[in-house]
């Protein structure tokens, strides 16, 4: 255990004995008081991630390379693919049922379906071109 951990273990057993030594009616007032400090601890680990990550892409950006992008398959982008998807499906379904009964709403399900399923098995780079995801190295300019 970290030493962030133990200092909140203490403050734990801290509130826990406080409330066996002021009873039940002050328990609001203890748990509220032992989660702000758990909210700011968690702040300030947010607030160090982010800064670290700021200062990551500024030292990629200062070397030249491309602008940092977010990581393939992100959620943005794999959210924006489902809602596309299930909103061209709802003509897709009725063209299929129009000419083809049944059988042609199944079809165009599988294919729904199937795009979809391919899109999460490539990790989001279903409509990527392979220049785009090969990082650029040192030597080249």
């Amino acid at each position: 255990m970290d030493a962030p951990d133990t200092e909140l273990k203490k403050e734990l057993k801290a509130t826990l004995q406080a409330r066996s030594e002021l009873g039940a009616e002050y328990e609001p007032a203890l748990v509220e008081s032992f989660l702000e400090k758990v909210e700011q601890r968690l702040d300030g680990t947010l607030d160090r991630r982010v800064r670290r990550h700021l200062a990551e892409q500024q030292i990629v950006v200062a070397r030249g390379a491309r602008s940092p992008e977010p990581p393939l398959g992100h959620f943005g982008e794999r959210f924006g693919f489902a809602i596309v998807s299930l909103v061209l499906a709802i003509p897709l379904s009725a063209i299929g049922v129009a000419n083809a009964g049944i059988q042609g709403l199944v079809v165009a399900w599988l294919g729904i379906v199937g795009v979809n399923a391919l899109q999460v098995a490539h990790g989001g780079r279903l409509f990527r071109r392979r220049d785009e995801e090969r990082p650029m190295s040192d030597w080249e300019g």
